[in-house]
């Protein structure tokens, strides 16, 4: 187990967390901020790249475990990211939407951000947030993220809007 809160654990995901992975990135509304959901093809060089987050980076996103029931609800943690013309570290979230608004994702992207100050030693912790995804700005607003500028990504040929969160540590001068 890497990180634990009162309801949570965060592992490393593996193969064997390709059908709770599925569930969720293959879920058309859980998706919309990604243009849907993903085809197999996609979700498989998704866990393929966070394996190599592992592997590369010794972080990535991470199985969230539901404790109460030991089931995968979904994915979160620490990614490298290119945003603002910057090369930083983003905490990232996507949950299964039948465990959405239970705080589950502010639960374990605020265990994903201590971890990269006290663990990952970073200065700024940033969340990129398509510009219509209210619920993960609250997430972000909840982690005492605030808006530190705009940019455009694209994705799936198509240029998508997002907001740039961050929080500094509260131990950088």
């Amino acid at each position: 187990m890497l990180l634990s809160t009162s309801r949570l654990d965060l592992r490393e995901m593996t193969e064997s967390d390709l059908p709770a992975l599925r569930a969720i990135l293959q879920d058309a509304e859980t998706m919309t901020a990604y243009e849907g959901a993903f085809d197999d093809q996609r979700v498989q060089a998704w866990l393929m790249r966070t394996l190599a987050c592992y592997r590369d980076d010794g972080f990535g996103l991470w199985a969230v475990i539901l404790r109460e029931t030991g089931e995968m609800i979904g994915q979160c943690g620490i990614t490298r990211q290119h945003i603002l013309d910057k090369d930083v570290l983003e905490v990232g979230y996507l949950f299964n939407r039948a465990h959405w608004h239970h705080g589950y994702a502010a639960e374990a992207a605020a265990a994903s951000r201590d971890h990269a100050f006290g663990t990952l030693g970073a200065d700024r912790v940033y969340a990129q947030i398509r510009d219509t995804n209210i619920a993960s700005m609250n997430v972000a607003i909840r982690l005492g993220m605030t808006v530190r500028g705009r940019f455009v990504k694209q994705y799936r040929g198509v240029d998508m809007p997002h907001l740039a969160f961050a929080i500094d540590s509260p131990t950088a001068a």
